[in-house]
């Protein structure tokens, strides 16, 4: 499969060497500094248990020089992705898959949503409409992310722990595409169920994000030090 990741952070890289590794056509589009990184020494993966691997993926920062992909992986904030979403479409065939690893409720959230609010924009996620322009809706696959990584250098990625990654179309089927990356990333060694109600899975990490998010801000501390932390549990708890 050929998977296009937009970002070589933390996650991106996460994915991009774990998928690379099961076989994958993987490159990343990526800039400056992690560019030059991965185009000289592949990208990096530490994982928890102390052991390295190296991938062997391309790395461009031209998206037309990427070509067509069969799945294209959305790894950077949501705040960049405005700006990138036009040169995205380089990477585009007819059949081409748009998974949305990020955290929040997306610009395409109502899409086959049902209900009243069918088909309504979230002005808050788009306000441009840049992203509802760019990025056809039906060409999404929703995704919750649940690892934890860190970029600690360009080009090196280092896994603290988790691998379920939540999958699902916008209207709940078990559509053949969503069971075909499913199967990639299963194979890659991740945990990716295909999910029923995509929506109520981002919901229930964005409100993990609410509650454990400020206090790690202001504590400087990760989610599982702040969990076995006898004085800011109960802080997250309230």
């Amino acid at each position: 499969m050929k998977i296009g990741i937009v970002g070589a952070g933390a996650i991106g890289g996460y994915l991009g060497v774990m998928l690379a590794l099961a076989g994958d056509d993987v490159t990343f589009i990526a800039r400056g500094a992690s560019l030059e990184a991965i185009r000289a020494n592949g990208m990096k993966l530490i994982m928890a248990d102390g052991s390295e691997h190296v991938a062997p993926v391309r790395a461009v920062q031209d998206m037309a020089a990427a070509g067509p992909q069969d799945a294209v992986i959305v790894a950077v904030k949501a705040n960049v992705l405005p700006e990138l979403a036009p040169a995205m479409r380089a990477l585009y065939a007819e059949h081409t898959l748009v998974v949305t690893a990020q955290n929040g409720i997306p610009w395409w959230y109502f899409y086959r949503s049902g209900g009243e609010h069918e088909g309504y924009q979230i002005k808050a996620a788009d306000p441009d409409g840049v992203l509802a322009r760019s990025i056809e809706p039906e060409r999404v696959i929703g995704a919750v992310v649940y690892p934890a990584a860190e970029k600690t250098a360009p080009g090196v990625i280092v896994h603290k722990y988790g691998n379920r990654f939540l999958l699902g179309e916008p209207d709940g089927s078990r559509s053949e595409r969503v069971q075909q990356l499913s199967a990639r990333f299963t194979q890659a060694g991740f945990k990716a169920p295909v999910r029923p109600d995509i929506r109520s899975d981002i919901w229930v990490k964005l409100w993990g994000n609410l509650a454990f998010n400020p206090v790690s801000a202001l504590t400087r501390a990760t989610l599982d030090e702040l969990a076995t932390d006898a004085l800011v549990a109960p802080v997250i708890h309230q």
